[in-house]
């Protein structure tokens, strides 16, 4: 079982998204300014829909911080959703659906999990469906992933996300100054830390919501200063690339994950492919990172590199022919508000998904009920690296 366990709540339009941590160690420094800035990032974003002009979303701690410090216990996090307001004859707890915007929803969208899941359910109206698996449900993961990231800094560990793909342009790759790529990536509206393609992606969305269509991506997370070792060479379900692939492909429109090289290592030779091994006199050290950081289940000691392909966006201005789920009739697939690219808002979504699932790898390895203990832990393996 996981350490570290995160479970979620809440539907786009009802009145909050909750999240729940349990297993957090006692005594880690949490700040709401640090959770609600990677509420913003979320939200910020060239192609962003109406959405974001309506919702301010700030964190609110139900449980499990005292002073600013984890007590242990479960840590409960919600995020109001201001849009309730506008949707209460739809979405209240407890009355009745009333009114015309209460009618059902019986247009499935091509490419969104409508029709699937009103056929699971044996529904005719996909609002049921539709409410739960929208990205507006990423917040709740955004929020505890500022968690995790508050955890994998204080024991050294710094990560980022940025986009190296939208549509057909493709971002440069980044050097080993990440702390410089990060910079350039947050003073970029599509979070691209290539400024010279950032700003042919903005042309390409601009392109694409001028034609009532939608562009995906592709999106890169970088972690470094992790010790080596973290996750399982022994337990399929403990490996780390496996669980990493797992964090990012439940990212609502994510169609596939790579680590390090990826799906280009199957073009290549072996010889091509593998990092050579060097020794420095203290540690073990590698002239390249192609595996991304990750072998055979386990942190290297390289940064770890993955990346996660995103589809457009399946909610279009100019809607797809769609089949109505009640009459059976050929109509306009069901149109909503949306995004014309949330490319770089899912960069903000992944990152938070790989900081768990870090943390959570961080905290398998070192044990310990307080912060304290989990640094000296740390600190003790990490001195035993150096005496070997």
């Amino acid at each position: 079982m996981a350490r570290l366990q995160l479970t979620t709540a809440g539907e786009s339009h009802g009145p909050a998204l909750v999240a729940v941590l349990v297993g957090l160690p006692h005594g880690l420094r949490v700040t709401r300014e640090a959770i609600d800035r990677d509420l913003a990032r979320r939200q910020a974003g060239f192609g962003r829909g109406g959405r974001m002009k309506i919702e301010h979303d700030e964190v609110e701690v139900l449980a499990g911080l005292r002073g600013g410090v984890t007590l242990g216990s479960p840590l409960a996090l919600a995020v109001r959703n201001r849009d309730f307001a506008n949707w209460g004859d739809v979405m209240d707890p407890f009355v009745p659906p009333s009114g015309a915007r209460a009618a059902a929803i019986t247009r499935p969208r091509p490419g969104h999990v409508d029709l699937a899941g009103c056929l699971k359910l044996g529904l005719t109206d996909a609002r049921d469906v539709l409410e739960r698996s929208s990205a507006r449900s990423t917040v709740a993961r955004v929020a505890a992933g500022a968690v995790a990231k508050a955890l994998l800094g204080a024991c050294g560990v710094e990560l980022f996300a940025h986009v190296v793909r939208i549509g057909d342009v493709a971002a440069a790759p980044v050097e080993r100054d990440f702390a410089a790529a990060r910079e350039r990536a947050e003073a970029s509206e599509v979070r691209c830390a290539d400024p010279e393609a950032g700003a042919r992606m903005v042309a390409a969305i601009r392109a694409a919501q001028r034609d009532g269509d939608s562009l995906g991506g592709i999106v890169e997370v970088i972690a470094w200063n992790l010790p080596p070792g973290l996750g399982s060479h022994a337990e399929w379900t403990d490996r780390l690339d496996g669980r990493l692939a797992l964090a990012l492909m439940s990212i609502q429109a994510m169609k596939g994950v790579e680590v390090g090289l990826g799906f280009a290592a199957a073009q290549q030779r072996g010889s091509a492919v593998h990092d050579p091994i060097g020794w420095n006199g203290r540690r073990f050290t590698r002239p390249s990172n192609r595996a991304g950081g990750v072998e055979g289940g386990l942190s290297n000691g390289e940064p770890v590199v993955v990346r996660a392909a995103m589809k457009p966006i399946p909610t279009l201005a100019r809607p797809l022919p769609s089949v109505d789920l009640a009459t059976k009739q050929p109509f306009d697939a069901q149109k909503e508000r949306t995004d014309s690219c949330a490319v770089p808002a899912a960069a903000v979504v992944a990152e938070a998904a790989v900081a768990f699932v870090l943390a959570d790898a961080l905290l398998d390895k070192t044990g310990g009920d307080t912060m304290d203990e989990v640094r000296a832990h740390l600190a003790g393996f990490e001195a035993s690296l150096d005496a070997r």
